[in-house]
């Protein structure tokens, strides 16, 4: 059943935030997301089914009209990670939402804030994170507040950071935050605590500390991820906390900026553990899954052997813009994208991608080709000899050359699993998508790397790329025009 309230989620943009608001809707809640730049949720797939409003957190005028008619908000708001002026304008902003939800007359508020020991020596964000809570339920409007401590999922900084640093790194030296106790949750258990509030009013009023079930260090954790991907890690423990040095660190061997890892280490350098039992009281139906269990589904889609294209935000906005490169790493996987913009049906350029491979070659540098199955064979892998069944025609389970077919779909999409023999898994994607009266072609590279070998293999590779993959999207490009005449 559809339930009638309005629920305002801020901080859509982020990481719990973006989850979230599908969750609600799913639920049957009515939402309305509260951005600064409203252009940031392009591409999400439930935008049309929410009602955007762009406002200020400085400006109470336009955060009270954001709030009229909403029953329950949800307060994800926080600025930069680092500072004290930083820290200061995030409590200026709560200040601010808390007035402003008064005069808007709102159920309750929901804050998800950091679970973290008040007595320690904590950073100016991460005090600021807690003083947050004090803030808003300092004003009339009953609030809710969650703490939780790590999050575990995929895209999340924590696991980000857990995954680049096993991926890459054999032999770590460990400061001492490594060994402090932490209660890691996974982020569907958060989402169900923030969701479940809204039928729970025994929870309103109260601060609710969740975590996963069991208590691991950030080395249990290092190993248990090591374990999941079958790899050996050694660990070298030292005396020393240096969280600027490790955030350094991490800047450096990840793409992580040190900004957002600095927050993660200085909460690590305390107990992240939960304190009282009130999550367990009030929601009795949810079991939380432990790290081993979220790591595993986190690494879910690699593992089943799939690349879901909905990983990466929608490249092609409804202005129909493209961009003709990109390169991005996503949850621990590398991907490149070209883009062509072309003056053609999709059937044209959908068969074009169908014939490559085989005897036709594949349309630029096939020299290349040729040498890395030559390789290949050498190493006792397939190579290229398997050709492909039919010049014209591909099914999916049949082999092309040194792929084997994992997806086809009419007119917009081909999607090849490698079967050379690499450090890792790889996928080439072929996608013809209708924009107004042209297609949009896109050929994107994924590669999952396997450990520090699978990373030295990427960037052997990677400068070739530009010339093989560049040639193939033109060749396609020129065999989809003569194929349309």
């Amino acid at each position: 059943m559809k339930d009638s309230k309005l629920i305002l989620v801020t901080g859509a943009t982020g990481y719990v935030g973006g989850r979230l608001v599908p969750k609600l809707l799913e639920a049957g809640y009515r939402v309305r997301c509260l951005v600064r730049d409203p252009s940031r949720l392009q591409g999400r797939a439930w935008l049309k089914q929410v009602d955007v409003v762009q406002a200020d957190g400085f400006s109470s005028d336009e955060l009270v009209d954001a709030l009229k008619g909403v029953s329950t908000a949800y307060y994800l708001i926080h600025g930069k990670q680092g500072g004290k002026t930083n820290a200061e304008r995030d409590l200026n902003v709560a200040r601010n939402f808390s007035h402003a939800a008064e005069e808007a007359g709102i159920d309750n508020i929901i804050y998800f804030g950091e679970l973290v020991d008040p007595t320690a020596n904590l950073s100016p964000y991460l005090r600021a994170r807690h003083e947050t809570g004090y803030l808003l339920r300092y004003g009339k409007v009953p609030v809710t507040e969650f703490r939780a401590g790590m999050i575990v999922g995929s895209g999340s900084a924590l696991f980000e950071m857990i995954r680049y640093l096993v991926e890459r790194e054999p032999l770590l030296i460990c400061p001492a935050w490594f060994f402090s106790e932490a209660q890691p949750i996974a982020i569907r258990d958060v989402l169900s605590y923030l969701v479940d509030a809204l039928k729970t009013p025994d929870c309103t009023g109260r601060v609710i500390e969740i975590g996963g079930p069991t208590h691991l260090t950030y080395a249990d954790m290092l190993l248990s991820y090591a374990k999941e991907r079958g790899l050996k890690r050694w660990l070298i423990p030292t005396p020393f906390n240096a969280p600027r040095l490790s955030a350094y660190w991490v800047h450096m061997v990840t793409p992580i900026h040190w900004r957002v890892v600095a927050p993660l280490i200085e909460g690590l350098r305390a107990k992240l553990i939960v304190r009282d039992d009130t999550a367990k009281k009030l929601f009795p139906h949810i079991k939380p899954i432990d790290f081993q269990t979220a790591a595993h589904l986190a690494l879910g889609r690699i593992q089943r052997d799939s690349v879901e294209t909905s990983w990466s935000d929608a490249l092609v906005t409804a202005m129909g813009d493209f961009k003709p490169y990109q390169f991005s790493v996503e949850e621990g996987m590398f991907i490149e994208r070209r883009q062509v913009l072309l003056d053609l049906k999709p059937e044209a350029v959908f068969r074009a991608y169908m014939g490559i491979g085989g005897e036709r070659g594949w349309l630029y540098m096939n020299w290349s080709w040729a040498l890395r199955g030559w390789m290949d064979k050498a190493i006792g892998g397939v190579g290229l000899r398997r050709g492909r069944r039919h010049p014209d025609e591909l099914h999916v389970g049949e082999a092309l050359d040194f792929w084997r077919v994992e997806t086809v779909e009419k007119n917009t999409r081909l999607r090849l699993l490698a079967e050379m023999k690499v450090p890792g898994k790889a996928w080439l994607e072929f996608e013809s998508l209708q924009q107004e009266d042209k297609t949009l072609l896109t050929v994107t590279a994924y590669f999952a790397p396997h450990g520090v070998s699978g990373f030295l293999y990427w960037y052997a590779m990677w400068p070739f790329h530009k010339f093989i993959f560049d040639g193939m999207a033109r060749g396609l490009a020129s065999r989809a025009r003569i194929l349309s005449r």
